[in-house]
């Protein structure tokens, strides 16, 4: 038999933070980095492949994610699910468009849902105007994001910017209606030529009821709060009693990575160089080419005992004269190639369970491993699940890849005690 979903998702702090719903939701599920190249491993019902394709050009994005899709279909998927953040990261230019509108093209598709709602972490929908805690997307955080600045709450005008093909809103006193009426709201919308509804969304409860209307959809698009919803679509064909969430044991030293500069990171920061040793990566020191990450090596050899924080996480002030001073692509990068090295000397050093801050950061460290596979486990906040690799021929590497903005203020400190002893 095939897999039940198969997942595309723009990140890889994305791709595990759906994972680790699909996981809740009672799916066995792999996620791998990049299109699976052979066979997958047997034994899941949910496939999430981890892309690096929410900031590069909107062509690349396509290419990768049909791509992804190709090797989905070829094992069986029977609902493809395009995941992207859930505070609809993007721009005018794409990508979240370009690539829905290819994935429906190639699975002959002409209508699907746009719902990056995520009630337990703050993301819910109303009137078609995504918030983020207690205000709209545009007045958070989020407006300032150095890739993706976020100046709208509309998402009908997010998405209606990115695609040619009309958007339409299914508005919160038909979600609260259920799926039947949800349903009708669908019907209608495709009848007067919509091909994307923006669905409101407030609680969990909603998510359920277009989850259950979202049944027979070749696609979706969406957070990954709306995973949560499509599990009791195939409950009949989940195995009974299964452990989804079961990890191999790890073990060896800790650290952790950060690259973020959201809001919720930078708190998380703050409170990890309060208890650990922290080691700040900055980027003119990188531009002069200095021995950063020599110099990081040696601080952690020394610091041995206990988990230890590397970071180049910043204050917004200071990433606008970075990108000033180097362009913010170059900035960008510098800090990433420098982070993901980082990691590889760590881990060859002995780290064995190893935290990333940053969607952009997590996929550069795991490609930089050459990381593959990895088995989802336990959720340490919403969104962000403990992980482990499962690459034949290497020792378990336990991993939680942390989208910027999520997580409590003590995420680094608690996240150990989630790991299976």
């Amino acid at each position: 038999m095939g897999i039940l979903i198969g997942c595309i998702a723009d990140d890889f702090t994305g791709a595990t933070d759906l994972a680790g719903m699909l996981v809740k939701a009672g799916f066995r599920t792999v996620q791998t980095v990049g299109a699976p190249e052979g066979p997958l491993p047997a034994g899941f019902d949910a496939v999430v492949v981890a892309l690096k394709s929410r900031t590069c050009p909107a062509e690349m994005a396509v290419r990768d994610s049909l791509a992804a899709l190709q090797a989905l279909r070829a094992s069986g998927a029977e609902q493809v699910y395009f995941k992207y953040c859930s505070t609809f990261d993007s721009t005018p230019a794409g990508n979240i468009g370009p690539v829905a509108d290819a994935l429906l093209d190639a699975l002959e598709a002409a209508f699907t849902v746009v719902c990056p709602a995520f009630p337990a972490n703050g993301r819910t929908i109303y009137k078609g105007h995504l918030f983020v805690g207690d205000v709209p997307l545009d007045e958070s955080g989020m407006r300032d994001h150095p890739l993706t600045p976020m100046r709208d709450s509309s998402l009908v005008r997010l998405m209606q910017a990115q695609t040619d093909r009309k958007v339409g809103l299914v508005a919160y006193e038909t979600v609260r209606g259920g799926p039947r009426a949800i349903r009708n709201s669908f019907a209608a919308l495709r009848a007067d030529g919509v091909t994307y509804a923006v669905t409101d969304a407030l609680t969990d409860e909603d998510l359920a009821a277009l989850g259950a209307a979202c049944d027979g959809l070749p696609l979706v698009t969406a957070g990954s709060g709306l995973a949560l919803g499509l599990g009791p679509n195939f409950r009949d064909r989940l195995p009974p009693g299964a452990t989804a969430d079961r990890l191999p044991r790890t073990s060896g030293r800790r650290a952790v990575i950060s690259g973020s500069c959201s809001v919720a990171t930078r708190a998380q920061v703050a409170r990890m160089r309060e208890r650990h040793p922290a080691f700040r990566v900055l980027v003119s020191d990188i531009a002069r080419g200095e021995d950063v990450v020599g110099r990081a090596l040696a601080w952690a050899a020394e610091r041995a005992d206990g988990p230890v924080l590397v970071y180049a996480t910043a204050e917004p002030e200071e990433v606008r004269e970075a990108q000033a001073a180097y362009g913010a692509d170059a900035a960008g990068g510098m800090v990433e190639k420098t982070l993901a090295a980082i990691a590889r000397s760590l881990v060859a050093a002995g780290v064995g369970q190893l935290i990333v801050a940053g969607g952009e950061t997590s996929g550069a460290v795991v490609q930089t491993l050459g990381v593959t596979a990895l088995a989802i486990g336990p959720e340490i906040d919403p969104g962000v699940p403990w992980t482990a690799t499962i690459d034949r021929g290497r020792t378990p590497l336990a991993l939680a890849l942390k989208s910027g903005n999520f997580g409590t203020e003590d995420f680094f400190l608690k996240a150990w005690d989630r790991l299976p002893e």
